[in-house]
């Protein structure tokens, strides 16, 4: 099985891919190929993307059961201990993309009335 997802390529790629592929969605083209077809099909895809990108995953006799190729994309397949993985690129953003880090209002609250009082809110009661 191969699945081939191409952006940003010819019109032209897309119409010889046809051939051998099912193009199932704008620019995903799926089917059952040989290695040797797959790897002409490959070729052509790297010749005529241009500036295009394209990345092929198929099935292989692996633990995993697939590979990866890529062309001219910004993730790289890498493989750990037999275990093919796509790695993503790092980013230099400085801003923290989960919650604020720091004290709920709750716990300043209570903090704050232990710090003053010298007991917890809990006492209080």
């Amino acid at each position: 099985m191969v699945v081939l997802v191409l952006s940003a390529c010819p019109a032209g790629l897309r119409g010889h891919l046809t051939r051998w592929l099912l193009e199932v969605s704008p620019g995903v083209f799926v089917g059952i190929l040989t290695a040797r077809v797959r790897d002409l099909a490959w070729q052509r895809v790297t010749e005529l993307s241009k500036d295009g990108r394209a990345i092929m995953i198929y099935s292989t006799r692996s633990e995993q059961r697939l590979a990866f190729k890529v062309h001219r994309h910004e993730w790289e397949p890498v493989e750990l201990d037999g275990v093919h993985l796509m790695r993503r690129p790092r980013t230099n953003d400085t801003k923290p993309s989960g919650p604020r880090a720091g004290w709920s209002k709750a716990s300043r609250y209570r903090k704050a009335v232990r710090s003053a009082t010298g007991r917890s809110v809990s006492d209080e009661k």
